[in-house]
């Protein structure tokens, strides 16, 4: 048997980790500022991250979710407490796009209704439910013609009341920050008003921040920049450094009843091990303001570089616009100058670093970025 040839792979072959570098079997280092896809978000390999996770294998991987297990109760008091989200309720589960898929379900039970709105160039996952959600032409797939998603551009607040008005729909999905589609930040003043008209016509509004969340936008979560809070948040990537998770935190007017949701693996010992201790080390290492603070650095050092179109992102969530081929760039980056990065579009490259990296590592990246372009 061979593997399914559905991702293009680079010939190269990270066989070890630490902090924000990477190393191939041969010991090349190579900085890495993608942290596979925002998953990365408390370094490669962090000792405390290790201890936590080698302890609780030693004891105990994984148990049926119908008995009782302790380590969801600690990692939903923490999450709620550094989110700023104590009253909610925290579901978990395995992945962002089973994170949004659920997510729309309880938006569906909770209003009856079904139809879901979504906007222009957004990414949502890979499950039937989440592709669904999903306007990427990359996507081919029947479930992106599914009746009950429709699609209004990007900060256009009228076109969503438009929508809303028809009493048809059970919610509205946004990205805090939308990754795939090229680092296209809503602005404040977007959420506030997204806020108020998803109140006024009874609809959930539900924050995917799988990618913006956790830390790397220089808040907790992307749309607390606007001061808004929404009924439903999703969050996967950064959770638990690597290890498969994903949740979704529900505002108190939601009311479970058994059956509602689902998961097998969900939630299990090792993943919240995991999960608790990539908050431990956000907490404690004040990873968040190092988000915000090299961040802003990088976002203002980019700005001066000549030859950059564009700079776009919030924190360590960053998209920089060339004129040329982005892939071109991200091959001489990584080659060359032993620099992983990420892409998003054909002329968008997307840095994701994990909420560790240094201002010295940035410096780093400037440097050679420069250079290169």
């Amino acid at each position: 048997m061979k593997m399914f040839d559905v991702y293009p792979l680079y010939d190269i072959e990270p066989v070890r980790g630490c902090g924000n570098y990477v190393y191939d079997a041969e010991g090349t280092e190579y900085l890495d500022l993608y942290g596979g896809h925002a998953v990365i978000s408390i370094g490669h390999s962090h000792p405390h991250y290790v201890e936590a996770v080698s302890s609780q294998l030693s004891r105990l991987g994984f148990y049926s979710n119908s008995v009782q297990n302790s380590l969801q109760g600690v990692l939903a008091e923490k999450l709620g407490r550094v989110s700023g989200y104590t009253d909610y309720s925290l579901f978990l589960c395995n992945s962002g796009a089973e994170a949004n898929e659920n997510a729309v379900k309880l938006a569906s039970f909770h209003t009856g209704k079904s139809k879901l709105l979504a906007f222009k160039a957004a990414f949502h996952g890979r499950t039937s439910g989440a592709v669904a959600a999903t306007d990427n032409p990359k996507i081919v797939a029947p479930f992106n013609q599914t009746e009950n998603v429709e699609f209004v551009p990007l900060g256009d607040i009228a076109a969503v009341e438009a929508k809303l008005a028809t009493g048809e729909f059970c919610a509205v999905i946004i990205e805090g920050i939308q990754g795939v589609a090229g680092i296209h930040c809503p602005t404040d003043d977007f959420f506030v008003a997204l806020r108020e008209v998803t109140t006024k016509y009874g609809v959930v509004l539900i924050a995917d921040e799988i990618q913006s969340g956790y830390g790397r936008s220089g808040d907790f979560f992307a749309h607390q920049h606007s001061g808004i809070k929404a009924d439903v948040i999703t969050v996967a990537k950064g959770i638990a450094n690597g290890f498969p998770m994903g949740g979704v935190l529900i505002a108190p007017h939601f009311k479970p009843w058994y059956g509602m949701l689902g998961t097998t693996f969900g939630g299990n010992h090792l993943a919240c091990a995991a999960a608790i201790a990539v908050l431990d080390v956000i907490e404690s290492e004040n990873l968040v303001n190092n988000a915000r603070e090299v961040g802003e650095y990088l976002l203002s050092e980019l700005k001066k570089i000549d030859g950059i179109k564009d700079v776009r992102g919030r924190g360590l969530m960053i998209g920089i616009e060339i004129d040329g081929s982005a892939s071109e760039m991200r091959k001489r980056l990584l080659f060359e100058r032993h620099i992983f990065t990420g892409g998003a579009g054909a002329t968008t490259v997307r840095l994701l670093p994990a909420l560790t990296l240094t201002r010295e590592q940035a410096d780093v990246f400037l440097k050679n970025f420069k250079e290169l372009l």
